[in-house]
């Protein structure tokens, strides 16, 4: 079961390490790109890509959460210890998030309105998602794996009607955490890449490793048809919904990111498993101190420490600088798991860990 898992392992990593690598480019367009350049199909590119690391971190971390839930379930915990754990990583994700953004604040300051402190980022998403879904840990691990399939539809299928409800009356933080907004990471329908990813957790775990093959096979298959159908029924001239933006809001949006991202983790799969590269692997290594690089790209790419490059780049030149800032940082993320070296330049952490995986997680 420990082979299993940690081979199994691998290859999350390296989908988790590929979006980081998008998410990084994505982000240098979208900071240091001329503003007269971005109607060109260089950034439109970059940008259509980088629209897909948000849901496949928010899929990745349903995942592990599927694989902690099980393993209390293992260990033959009630529960309410079950819950108690699940509610324990949301809070650890909620904490990061608020340390994520008091940061940002202070390095920006006094350019940076303190509301800024309360900004819905992804992680913010990632841990008020987890708390909403922490109840799932109450049912079996072969039961989650059909629930949670049904509650991210229906999380997918409501956000147009969320969006339609007449918020004016409820708090501002609220509107942010819960009704679609291009400029926040809310619940609906984001958490619905968190739950699809907790019944695809759960399936991993309740399959033996000789079955793991035939399951990559119908996940490519299942990612294909479901991108397909949905860009089909997308592109109807009709719709269900009164008021639905495809890009924010719609099913279809939701359901054709989930199929790249079932059509993703067999290639993954496949390269981890059968490449016979298994060694050291710089896509993997992102993946592995993911939260470090997301933290630190967003300070280097948007904060004060490059802003002379802000909107004032040609797209060769920004095509050169996503390549410094890929590899400044992938310097960073060896640094981070290289003990030996990190403890002999700085004996003090200035970062928190990523929880320690273990098999039952």
């Amino acid at each position: 079961m420990q082979t299993s898992s940690k081979r199994r392992l691998l290859y999350l990593d390296w989908v988790r390490g590929l979006a980081a690598v998008v998410m990084l480019q994505g982000h240098v367009f979208h900071s240091f790109l001329r503003n007269d350049l971005r109607q060109g199909s260089a950034y439109m590119m970059s940008q259509f890509l980088g629209g897909m690391p948000p849901a496949v971190f928010l899929f990745l971390t349903g995942i592990t959460l599927a694989f902690l839930m099980d393993g209390r379930e293992r260990q033959a915990l009630p529960v309410h210890a079950r819950i108690g754990a699940a509610l324990r990583r949301a809070g650890y994700l909620l904490a990061v998030a608020f340390l994520f953004r008091l940061q940002l604040w202070i390095f920006a300051w006094p350019a940076s309105p303190w509301t800024d402190l309360f900004r819905v980022d992804i992680l913010n998403c990632m841990g008020f998602s987890m708390i909403v879904l922490s109840v799932v840990a109450a049912v079996s691990t072969r039961q989650r794996v059909k629930l949670c399939v049904l509650l991210g539809l229906v999380i997918a299928a409501v956000s147009p009607l969320v969006s339609g409800i007449d918020w004016s009356q409820a708090p501002e933080v609220v509107r942010h955490y819960l009704v679609p907004d291009y400029n926040f990471f809310s619940f609906f329908p984001w958490a619905a890449f968190l739950v699809f990813g907790i019944s695809a957790g759960s399936l991993i775990r309740i399959l033996p490793d000789e079955h793991m093959d035939r399951a990559m096979q119908w996940s490519a298959i299942l990612g294909g048809a479901l991108f397909l159908a949905c860009q089909y029924f997308a592109s109807l001239p009709y719709t269900l919904y009164a008021k639905s933006d495809f890009w924010l809001n719609s099913p279809a949006q939701v359901l054709s990111k989930l199929g790249v991202i079932l059509l993703v983790l067999p290639v993954a799969y496949l390269w981890t498993r059968y490449s016979g590269n298994r060694g050291w692997s710089w896509i993997r290594q992102f993946g592995i101190t993911s939260l470090l690089v997301y933290w630190v790209h967003i300070e280097l790419v948007y904060g004060r420490w490059l802003s002379f490059w802000k909107e004032s780049l040609d797209v060769t030149q920004t095509a050169a600088a996503a390549a410094l800032v890929i590899l400044l940082l992938l310097g960073l993320s060896v640094l981070r798991t290289n003990r030996d070296l990190w403890n002999s330049l700085l004996p003090l952490r200035i970062w928190p860990s990523e929880p320690k995986r273990v098999p039952g997680d």
